[in-house]
């Protein structure tokens, strides 16, 4: 069964570190998105530093999953110097989503935690980083060992009603 089928959301882990090649592969993913004029208006901080993973968890009301992560994703966006603006946070949600698959794939578990474009969540992420303001936080994606074996979601939500054949 492909990444695609066998991906679910992963909310708790165990405390297994995630290794410095499998993040890497993490974020190889990312960058092979699909983006806008080839843009590519991303950008990554990988945090597994303790504090500032229980600081991002207060980012956000639907946070909490990144307090029980070794690995804390975030994903952010270039402001300036593009030439769709328009359309990164498409390209973002494409990179995103292509973490999630390669962390399915990798064995991982993972879960993608919204952050834009909720202003004042997006200041607290660039407080709890230091970020500089070039950069603007799109999501955290929490990252680590599933601490139980996840659900796949898979063909199952497949609802041909919602298909219009032309």
């Amino acid at each position: 069964m492909n990444p695609i089928f066998k991906r679910s959301s992963v909310r708790q882990f165990t405390e297994e570190p995630v290794n410095i090649e499998a993040i890497e592969k993490l974020m190889r993913a990312a960058m092979a998105a699909p983006s806008a004029g080839n843009q590519q208006p991303w950008e990554f901080f990988i945090v597994r530093d303790e504090t500032t993973r229980m600081a991002l968890a207060t980012c956000s009301p639907y946070a909490v999953p990144v307090k029980h992560a070794p690995c804390v994703v975030v994903v952010c966006t270039r402001v300036s110097d593009l030439r769709f603006p328009q359309d990164a946070p498409l390209d973002m949600s494409a990179a995103t989503e292509n973490i999630l698959l390669e962390a399915t794939d990798l064995g991982l578990g993972a879960c993608w935690l919204g952050i834009a474009p909720e202003r004042d969540r997006m200041a607290a992420v660039q407080v709890a980083l230091g970020m500089p303001k070039t950069l603007e936080p799109f999501a955290l994606v929490a990252v680590g060992h599933p601490a139980s074996e996840p659900e796949p979601k898979g063909p199952s939500r497949y609802d041909e009603t919602r298909v219009h054949w032309v």
